[in-house]
This record gives structure tokens, sequence and C-alpha cells, in this order.
């Protein structure tokens, strides 16, 4: 979601007469920051990191969270985009034009581009992605100018780099490399507490302090999560704020779109099993999540290696759904903006 697409007025018939996306309800999501807090400070405290211990140690068993959150929302983008013939159309020079560039890139690329480089572009592409969504939103409401708003996402994103580096590379680190990781996240995060109260003078409200304070904390409270090794929590806290967030939007534009009359074929089966709307999109994009990551590959690769005799490893996990993620990327950045189709279906409450 773009500042843009806060900032554009919605026509009032729209306003009244169709769901609207609540601001209090999306800064409510930010709640899980102090739950994760708590829970750390629990367990330091009275449970001798019982909970950290039980919780995945590495990023690469981190399944549940793979299931539950981030690939989940990914896929209820795709669905959105590719279900409605008329935004197929709309997009249909940038969708294939971007579908060009990620073979190129990542398919044949991958052949004289190192593996950590790829990682590097895509780690920092996915940083970007979801804090880009939380700021763009914040920058509606706090009615932040060009210079104060990317100061804070420009340092936000830095911040998130380096956690999410600290994280997901913990293993390939030596402890020189491991400090290194963490003294510059500390530096980034403390430049963007001293940012953040520059920049709140700039906001009128009190509403808009505390949407532009979460996004801050939101960083912040994953730095602090990193430092002390509960990785799990540190990646929680943004995928569930920005996966929430999406799904918000996501829903209430199915509900605008078809709950007068289903638009496509997904809303008109739904209609015929009595779903209600709000239900579909997360029911669909959860099950369908756990059916790639745990039978995807298997079933793939008995495929081909049936009809062809080889093995394609990791095609569904790796290929498909990285395909979807990279694209989800690319087109959130413009297909909420005020001159997209999507945005008749959309309408805020303050």
């Amino acid at each position: 979601m773009s500042a843009e697409s806060i900032q554009r007025v919605i026509p009032p018939k729209l306003m009244t007469t169709k769901l609207a996306v609540s601001f209090r309800l999306l800064l409510g999501l930010y709640l899980v920051i102090p739950i994760c807090l708590v829970i750390s400070l629990i367990d330091t405290l009275f449970l001798n990191g019982a909970i950290r211990d039980t919780l995945p140690s590495s990023p690469k068993h981190f399944l549940l969270l793979q299931v539950l959150l981030g690939t989940p929302h990914i896929l209820a983008s795709a669905i959105l985009l590719s279900t409605n013939n008329d935004y197929l159309r709309f997009y249909k020079t940038k969708l294939i034009g971007m579908t060009v560039a990620i073979i190129a890139l990542f398919g044949f690329g991958s052949l004289v581009i190192p593996y950590r480089i790829l990682y590097l572009i895509v780690a920092i592409w996915t940083v970007f992605h979801v804090l880009k969504q939380q700021h763009g939103i914040a920058r509606g409401i706090c009615r932040l100018t060009d210079k104060p708003f990317y100061s804070l996402l420009g340092l936000s994103v830095a911040a998130g780099i380096m956690v999410y580096v600290g994280i997901f590379m913990k293993n390939n680190l030596n402890p020189e490399q491991a400090q290194l990781i963490w003294s510059i996240s500390a530096i980034l995060s403390a430049l963007l507490v001293i940012a953040t109260i520059f920049c709140q003078r700039y906001v009128t409200t009190g509403f808009g302090k505390s949407f532009l304070w979460a996004n801050t904390l939101l960083v912040l409270s994953s730095f602090y999560l990193y430092s002390q090794e509960y990785y799990f929590l540190a990646i929680l806290v943004p995928r569930l704020v920005h996966d929430a967030t999406a799904y918000v939007f996501y829903i209430t534009h199915d509900y605008n779109r078809h709950h007068q009359q289903p638009q496509n074929f997904i809303y008109r089966a739904a209609k015929r099993c009595n779903l209600h709307l709000f239900v579909v999109l997360p029911l669909i994009t959860f099950l369908l999540t756990f059916i790639l990551q745990q039978y995807g590959d298997a079933f793939f690769n008995l495929l081909i290696n049936h009809i062809f005799g080889f093995e394609v490893r990791k095609a569904i996990s790796l290929g498909l759904l990285g395909y979807f993620a990279l694209m989800h990327y690319y087109t959130e950045a413009f297909t909420w903006k005020g001159d997209s189709p999507y945005r008749q279906f959309i309408a805020f409450k303050s």
C-alpha cells in the first residue's frame, strides 16, 4: 500500500455504501509488539529461556511461520489480481515484463551471479516491501512531506536489513561478522529513534504520532528480540503486522467488489457454499499454502520424474512461490495507487 493510496479522496457514495478500512484497526495490529516483548521478558525472568529454546532456533525451521505468515498473503495478492479479468487486462504489460525480468535475473542470472548476491537482493527487497507498506500508510495519516518520510523509511529499511541478515545468515557468519552486524543494527536503530523524535513535530494529531512511533517500534522491537536471540519473535512481529494489514485491504476490497453480486468463480462458488466473504480469501490462501509447502515439491518431482525421468528440486517451494513473492513485491507498489482499478473498491475511515 502506498501513501498516495491513503491520501486520495474517495467519493462520498463509496464511503457510505461500502466497507471501509479502519485506521484504528490498522494501528491495533501493532499490539503484537508489546505482546511479544512481554513473552520474551517473562521467559527471561521466570522461565530461564524455556520459550526461546522451544521456538525454532534457526530460520530454516520456520515452516510454521511460512504456513501462517508470508506466503498466504502473497498468494492472496496473486489471487486478487489473477481472478479478476479487468485487472489482468489493465496490468498485462507490466506483468509480462516483470515475469521476463525475474526469469532473466533469478533463472539465467543464477548461473553467473553468486547465490549470496541473489539472496541479498531478495532480502533487501523483502524488508523494503514490508516497511514501505507500513510507512506508506503512516505517511497518509501523518501527512509527512518527502524529507521526513524518506528519512524514516530509509533508516527503518537499513536497520531492518541488518536484523534480517543477522537472523537469516547467522549460521554463515563468524563471531566478528555477527558482532559487526549487531553493531550496525544498534547504530541504525538509535538513529531511527532520533529521527522519529525530530519528525514527530510535523505531525499535528496524537493519532498520527502514535502511528509514527508504531512503525519505529516495529523495527526497534525486532532489533531487541534479535539481540536476545528470540529469532522467531523478531521475524513474527513485522510479518504479522504487515500480513494482517494486507489482509485488511484484500478482504475489504473483495467484500466491496463481490458482496452484491459475485464477480468471479471463487465468490460464486463461495456463495453457493454459504461462506461469508470475510473468510473466503484467508481460507483459500492458508489451505493452498499448506498444500504447496507440504506436498508441492514432492508431487511436482514425482510428476516430472515420471514423465521425463529426472528430478527438479524445490520447484514449488523455491521456484513457484519465489516467483509469486517477487511478483507480489512488484505489483503491490502500484496496484493500490489512486489510478488503479483496485481503488474503486477501497474506502477509509478514521
